[in-house]
């Protein structure tokens, strides 16, 4: 488990390290590139931090947590917690028995029920980042509780965290499935790759044609840096330590694996903020594209979903985005259902349909294809041909067929081209979340015409937040405008941003 042996953090197969469902590449290319472990790793960290319609009331001793579900490299269940399921229990309602031969990549250390029934459903692998384990241990001090809380607090919730460290230690010790830590040191280079790349996204190139966009960026990164850092790192090494003693883990603590293991997940929280940075909080957000009609929609109509599960989702797609075979047009997507149940915990009702980035076919190696771009002359040394679309992996790679009733969205990171627009229409997706810079652009290998002649499908394009048409005056006084209103509701939901 997550011993001194540093193999227990990596992989010992360097060609199973870099696997993946959509490519088994064996030679590297000539760009970083997101291993498949701290892609996983990464993702289940951002849904930690979904945006709660309903959060925790202060004091409640349960961390929430984050989930990844994998199979064969392929991403099929993407959990949280709620304010009454765990991420692991949210992810046995949903999958089942389904879970037999999954990874299960945790935020944090699951409890003993978690992680019980993990083991009950026959997963292949449990990993986790152990940091504060979903049993808080924070808590355990009187100067940790909120006031109003009575004097006995604190020992019951010292009880409690300590018998689940012992339940979670025998559970491991005698499980079928391995328990442990995967964390990889990033690709030389990636997280300078990260940065200049996200500064230079096609969301803070909307933000350029407004302000200073590097500005910007080094602003909304410092903030998520520090956010990311004190929630995984626990601010400091020696709470850190403390928190893994009292969890039994004394011998995890001895250098320099300690020390790599926090400089490792240094190194992901700071390409984790990066990545968020590439997509602004403040003053932008995704806004319905008018329709050529006698009487369009408002641009600040209200979204399927949130301003802030929008700006969520789309950060996921980026960080798909890394994973991909084509450095120079790395693109991510993501496609999520909203529909009636509520299984999906702290996610509300939305479930993950499929994920996916712009990839060479499954079982191809690298150099096997062109790599040239565009700028190549000989059209046939080009590689247009044969990578495969984000959006063609995401619904290829699905959890299962949609559903008439369910409202289905697509998060990608450009602007879907000629030969996915069709795709997304005919699999029944409703809404579109992305951004326009390469609408209506027509590059010979590759094409953005027929996005605009869309129909029966809602665009939302991230750009500058609009700002509301002036009150209309009846007799000198204000009259109430429904527009106005969605926009009001907008704005609060907007007021209500945050990292966590």
């Amino acid at each position: 488990m997550e011993g001194t042996d540093e193999r227990n953090r990596t992989d010992p197969s360097p060609e199973k390290r870099d696997s993946s469902a959509q490519t088994d590449r064996k030679l590297r290319g000539h760009g970083p590139r997101l291993s498949e472990v701290n892609l996983f790793t990464l993702l289940s960290l951002w849904m930690e931090l979904f945006h709660q319609e309903q959060p925790e009331e202060d004091g409640v001793p349960v961390r929430g947590t984050g989930l990844v579900v994998a199979l064969n490299g392929n991403v099929v269940g993407l959990h949280c917690s709620g304010a009454e399921l765990h991420a692991g229990q949210a992810a046995i309602i949903q999958h089942g028995a389904r879970l037999a031969d999954c990874q299960l990549y945790f935020s944090r250390r699951p409890c003993a029920t978690c992680l019980k029934m993990a083991i009950n459903a026959g997963v292949a692998q449990i990993s986790f980042w152990p940091g504060d384990p979903e049993i808080s241990m924070l808590t355990s001090t009187p100067s940790d509780q909120p006031s109003g809380q009575s004097h006995g607090a604190p020992e019951r919730l010292t009880e409690e965290a300590a018998l689940d460290a012992v339940a979670t230690e025998k559970l491991k010790s005698n499980s079928r499935p391995p328990i442990c830590v995967r964390l990889q040191p990033p690709a030389p280079g990636l997280l300078q790759f990260v940065d200049e790349t996200s500064r230079e996204c096609d969301f803070m190139e909307a933000a350029a044609n407004e302000e200073d966009a590097g500005e910007l960026f080094s602003r909304e990164q410092k903030r998520h840096l520090k956010t990311l850092s004190r929630r995984f790192l626990v601010e400091t090494s020696g709470r850190h330590r403390d928190i893994l003693t009292r969890m039994g883990l004394e011998n995890f603590c001895n250098e320099p694996c300690f020390s790599n293991l926090r400089g490792d997940m240094l190194e992901l929280v700071r390409l984790l903020a990066a990545v968020a940075a590439g997509v602004p909080r403040q003053r932008y957000g995704f806004y319905r594209e008018e329709l050529s009609a006698p009487e369009p929609s408002p641009p600040f109509c209200h979204t399927e979903v949130s301003q802030e599960v929008a700006r969520h989702c789309i950060i996921q797609a980026r960080l798909l985005a890394y994973r991909t075979e084509d450095p120079k047009s790395g693109v991510g997507a993501v496609i999520w259902a909203r529909g009636q149940s509520t299984g999906a915990a702290g996610a509300g009702r939305l479930h993950l349909m499929g994920c996916g980035y712009n990839a060479y076919p499954a079982g191809s190696q690298y150099a096997q294809y062109p790599q040239m771009d565009d700028k190549q002359e000989d059209r046939q040394r080009r590689k247009y041909r044969y990578i495969v679309h984000a959006e063609q992996n995401a619904l290829t790679f699905r959890t299962r067929a949609f559903q008439p009733e369910e409202t289905t969205m697509l998060f990608v990171t450009k602007c879907p081209c000629d030969e996915c627009v069709p795709l997304i229409c005919g699999a029944g997706i409703k809404h579109i979340y992305t951004t326009d810079q390469d609408k209506d652009r027509d590059k010979g290998d590759i094409s953005y015409l027929r996005f605009s002649s869309l129909k029966n499908i809602s665009k939302f394009i991230w750009r500058r937040s609009p700002s509301p048409p002036p009150p209309r005056l009846t007799n000198g006084c204000v009259q109430d405008d429904p527009g106005r209103r969605g926009n009001k509701r907008l704005s609060a939901t907007r007021s209500h941003d945050s990292p966590t």
